[in-house]
């Protein structure tokens, strides 16, 4: 497949597109500092995922566009700008194209950890975070609107950081999914796994799916 990614050189997205181009797909990979260059199966871009009209641009010609977005972790960026801003323009500028498919890196704030309550809601939950949660909370509220594309949000567990390429997860829905010590967690590498499998396989259609060990 010729697959369209946004935020490709951050820690996760650059770990995805990797899984992506191992598996044989063409990637093009979008920043917003980015030079145009291709190299075997990966294509560097410039572009602003906010903008809707450059969205509609790069995907012509692509069979699927994935988001793996996220604010600079070093405070320059405000978290809804970008979260939601993204969400708005991708929504807006996929309906300029003829490419319907769009799978978007989530957040686990959404996760349900009983009816009704959210994992955002726990008087636990990181000051620090709060802000990407609740714009992340809203990008999944505006994709549940959209029925003339086929999105599906991906959702890590509470924990995603650096670690082995095991080839396991699990698959859930919007629960958040725990192992049998109680942990959410996953490694980026296993995550980027699941990940791929959500673009090759296009089983969860305007749906949110969360993986974990």
């Amino acid at each position: 497949m010729k697959i369209l990614l946004f935020g490709a050189s951050g820690n996760i997205g650059s770990t995805i597109t990797h899984e992506l181009i191992t598996r044989g797909h063409h990637v093009t990979g979008v920043t917003r500092s980015g030079n145009t260059t291709t190299t075997g199966n990966y294509t560097a871009q410039a572009g602003d995922v906010r903008d809707a009209r450059t969205v509609a641009d790069l995907a012509e010609g692509h069979d699927v566009v994935v988001s793996a977005i996220g604010p600079r972790h070093d405070g320059s960026d405000e978290d809804r700008d970008i979260i939601v801003g993204a969400t708005a323009a991708l929504i807006s500028g996929l309906r300029l194209t003829d490419v319907k498919r769009l799978v978007v890196l989530g957040g686990a704030g959404s996760l349900l950890t009983a009816p009704g309550v959210r994992v955002i809601d726990s008087p636990h939950f990181p000051e620090v975070w709060k802000a990407n949660a609740s714009a992340q909370n809203e990008a999944l509220e505006m994709y549940r609107q959209v029925i003339d594309l086929d999105w599906t949000f991906v959702s890590p567990p509470k924990l995603i950081e650096s670690g082995e390429r095991t080839g396991a997860y699990r698959k859930g829905g919007d629960e958040l999914l725990t192992d049998a010590n109680g942990d959410s967690k996953i490694s980026i590498p296993d995550f980027a796994i699941g990940f791929a499998d959500e673009v090759e396989r296009g089983s969860a259609i305007r749906a949110r799916v969360s993986l974990a060990y």
